[in-house]
C-alpha cells in the first residue's frame, strides 16, 4: 500500500494535455487537493471551458490558463517563457499531453509545422523542449518532479530513420516515441542528480476511457491515481529515473537501460530542438 500524498496546498502544478482525458481529471483532482493547477492546452476555448468545468467541480481559483500547440515547437518555448516570466515557482511538470496511434490522420504518416514526424514532435520533442526551458525555476523551486506520462507501448528507436520516412505505421511511430520519453527520463535522472529535482515515467493505466482510444479497458481514475502518486507521495519524493506500470516499478524496453542509445537520442533531440544536449 502506498503512503498517502503529501498536501498539495501551495504546490503549483504545471499539467499538459489538461483539457481532455487523463489531463483533465488530473487537474481537477490536484485542484480538489489545493494546488494551484497550470491548464495547457492547445485551444483557448476548450481551456477556458476546463477551468470553467474545474472551477465549478472544486471551488479551486487557483487555476491559470496556458496555451500551445505541441505540434509546433515555437510554441513550446513561447509557452515555456510565458509560464518562466509569470510564476514565481514551479513544483512539478506533468508532461502528459500527446497523440494517440492513429488520432490524428488515421494512422497516416504526418508531419509538424517544423518538419518532423508528428508523433515524434508532439509525444516526444515538445515535452523534452518545455522540461528542458523549465529545468531552471524546477531547480530554483526544489524540491521539485517531472512526471512523464508515457506508455507500455514501447518499439526500439531506429536512429538510422528516426522520422519513420519508410515502413511508418501509427503505431510504430507512437511506441517509438513513448520510448523516447523514458530514455530522456533516465538520462534526466543522472543529469539532475543533487538538484533535489526527480524525474520518472509511467505508464498509468491501460487504454484509458479517452478521445485516443477506441475501446477503453480501465478507468481515468486508475490512471489518475498511479499519476497523482508520483506526483504527490512522500515515499517517492527521492526516487528517480524510474518507470512505473500503473503503482508498480517496471522494467522499460531493453533500449532504454542502453547509455549508447540513450547518447543517440540526446545527440537527436538537440539537433532537432537546437538546445545543447546534456552533458
Amino acid at each position: 500500500m502506498s503512503t498517502a500524498p503529501e498536501p498539495l496546498a501551495g504546490q503549483v502544478v504545471l499539467v499538459t494535455g489538461a483539457t481532455d482525458g487523463l489531463g483533465r481529471a488530473l487537474a481537477t483532482e490536484l485542484a480538489r487537493g489545493g494546488a494551484t493547477v497550470l491548464v495547457h492546452g492547445r485551444d483557448a476555448g476548450r481551456i477556458a471551458a476546463t477551468i470553467d468545468s474545474i472551477r465549478a467541480g472544486t471551488g479551486s481559483d487557483r487555476l491559470r490558463p496556458y496555451q500551445a500547440d505541441f505540434a509546433e515547437l515555437a510554441q513550446v518555448r513561447s509557452l515555456a517563457e510565458q509560464v518562466t516570466a509569470t510564476e514565481r515557482r514551479l513544483d512539478v511538470l506533468v508532461n502528459n499531453a500527446g497523440i494517440g496511434t492513429t488520432v490524428p490522420g488515421g494512422g497516416t504518416r504526418m508531419e509538424s509545422a517544423d518538419g518532423y514526424e508528428l508523433r515524434l514532435a508532439v509525444n516526444y520533442l515538445a515535452g523534452y523542449l518545455l522540461t528542458r526551458l523549465l529545468l531552471p525555476l524546477l531547480t530554483s523551486s526544489a524540491p521539485a518532479r517531472i512526471v512523464n506520462v508515457s506508455s507500455l507501448g514501447q518499439q526500439a528507436i531506429d536512429f538510422g530513420d528516426p522520422m519513420l520516412t519508410s515502413g511508418y505505421s501509427g503505431e510504430r511511430a507512437y511506441c517509438q516515441s513513448k520510448l523516447a520519453q523514458i530514455l530522456f527520463t533516465i538520462d534526466l535522472a543522472g543529469y539532475l542528480d543533487g538538484t533535489g529535482v526527480t524525474v520518472n515515467a509511467l505508464h498509468p493505466a491501460t487504454y484509458m476511457p479517452t478521445k485516443i482510444v477506441a475501446s477503453p479497458w480501465s478507468t481515468i481514475e486508475e490512471g489518475v491515481e498511479a499519476t497523482l502518486r508520483l506526483v504527490a507521495d512522500p515515499g517517492l519524493a527521492t526516487v528517480t529515473g524510474r518507470f512505473f506500470n500503473g503503482q508498480r516499478e517496471a522494467q522499460a524496453d531493453p533500449q532504454a537501460y542502453d547509455p549508447q542509445a540513450r547518447q543517440r537520442l540526446r545527440d537527436l533531440s538537440g539537433k532537432l530542438t537546437g538546445l545543447p544536449p546534456l552533458s
